[in-house]
């Protein structure tokens, strides 16, 4: 056992005259947006052309000034800029992440929700997306702003993709209704695939936030039929083997296929019937 030879015994003794080191607080910097856009753009031209990492973060970071200060175009051509960059999952996660606070803080619904569509769809295991999304819905049934914003001058130049203004003609009562309860179905599902997993705070906030899904279901109010025909469609793809080969979480773009969240879920909730057969009826209580 010559290995234990190397090891100086002091290493294992209890450590009588250590100094106790008191750690000053850590406090980031906090900058005015528009000094912190000026401080970004004189940044710009020392990055090297091949460290693309830094140049991700300070273009997020003109992003988030120009969206700060009121500049929505100047916000999403830096997001645009960044969408060139974009090369595995991680980077376009991040952009979608991105777009999701530029269109909140405008009032962009449609292309909210398009953006935390494809976040569900290239991260479909992630209950957290499903819940933002799923909260968005709520929102919007509650607000009772569903097809007046659709049809709002604002969400028409949205400048969207076709199937951005196509999500956006589709935001009524009836259809918001019917996402909401898919979204805190598979979010439901989901969690408590994870929490067998779990322990501790992060088991904690799981816990809670099932809580609060299964409140909000009982607002929602779908029939047992409809819960029932919903959660056969979503939890398809909810096999432990299939859900690791799937986890493309960092890898290659080349390497995962994204479908459209219309194509991978919202056709195959269609043929199920529970538009017509539930969702239509009018939803007070949310």
């Amino acid at each position: 056992m010559e290995i234990f030879a190397t090891f100086d015994d002091s290493v294992f003794l209890e450590a009588r005259d250590k100094v106790s080191v008191t750690l000053c607080p850590y406090d980031a910097k906090l900058c005015e947006p528009e000094k912190a856009l000026d401080a970004y753009s004189s940044c710009q031209e020392w990055i090297a052309d091949n460290n693309l990492t830094i140049r991700r973060d300070v273009l997020e970071g003109m992003a988030r000034c120009c969206t700060k200060l009121g500049q929505r175009d100047r916000a999403l051509d830096f997001a645009d800029l960044l969408s060139k960059d974009v090369s595995n999952t991680c980077h376009l996660t991040s952009l979608l992440l991105l777009k999701v606070s530029i269109f909140q803080h405008f009032g962009a619904v449609g292309s909210k929700m398009s953006a935390l569509q494809q976040l569900c769809s290239l991260l479909p295991f992630n209950p957290w997306h499903w819940y933002n999304l799923g909260q968005m819905c709520l929102q919007l049934l509650e607000s009772g702003r569903t097809t007046e914003r659709c049809e709002s001058s604002e969400e028409q130049n949205d400048g969207g993709t076709e199937e951005q203004q196509r999500e956006a003609a589709e935001l009524n009562d009836s259809r918001i209704w019917l996402k909401a309860c898919v979204c805190f179905i598979r979010t439901r599902l989901l969690l408590r695939i994870l929490r067998q997993q779990q322990s501790s705070f992060v088991l904690q906030r799981t816990e809670s936030t099932l809580q609060m899904t299964d409140e909000v279901l009982q607002r929602l109010s779908p029939k047992e039929t409809t819960v029932q025909a919903l959660t056969e469609v979503v939890s398809e793809d909810l096999i432990p083997e299939k859900m690791r080969e799937d986890c493309q979480d960092g890898d290659s773009l080349a390497s995962v296929c994204v479908q459209s969240f219309r194509e991978r879920w919202w056709n195959k909730i269609l043929l199920t019937g529970v538009l017509e057969t539930d969702g239509l009826q009018t939803r007070t209580q949310c």
